[in-house]
């Protein structure tokens, strides 16, 4: 299977083998790529604005903030745009959570995870649920 060119373009900081853009290259990589394990597809927007934090130009907070701010101004968004919102609000929060250097491995940290990742985009967000979560795309 091809790589996506999403890859190849994030995969450049690595190749440059600057510690501090490998690190955070890594991140956005893993993060982008949980997010199309589950057929979620990112934005073209969203691989700008992490390409923006791995330069250094923009903190993980200031690119969580653009993420927030590109959904919430443009209301009138088709519904392709639509299913990316997702994708990207988690991918920027998964990136945001790699790049913190504590991490337990818990099922209260599971659940704090969970929250941090989908607050805001899922009611259930960080609460233990007790029925199927299998998703209706067949992932």
């Amino acid at each position: 299977m091809a790589e996506n060119n999403w890859e190849l373009e994030l995969d450049e900081y690595i190749r440059q083998g600057e510690p501090d853009k490998v690190d955070k290259s890594n991140a956005w990589k893993t993060a982008i790529g949980l997010q199309d394990v589950d057929g979620l597809k990112t934005s073209d927007y969203l691989i700008e604005t992490a390409k923006e934090h791995i330069e250094g130009k923009i903190s993980i907070t200031e690119a969580d903030k653009r993420i927030h701010s590109y959904y919430e101004e443009r209301k009138d968004r088709n519904e392709i745009e639509e299913d990316t919102k997702e994708a990207d609000i988690v991918s920027v929060r998964i990136a945001k959570l790699l790049g913190e250097k504590t991490f337990q491995f818990s099922p209260v940290e599971w659940q704090n995870i969970h929250r941090k990742l989908f607050e805001g985009v899922f009611d259930h967000a960080g609460k233990i649920r007790d029925y199927n979560i299998t998703k209706k795309n067949g992932y």
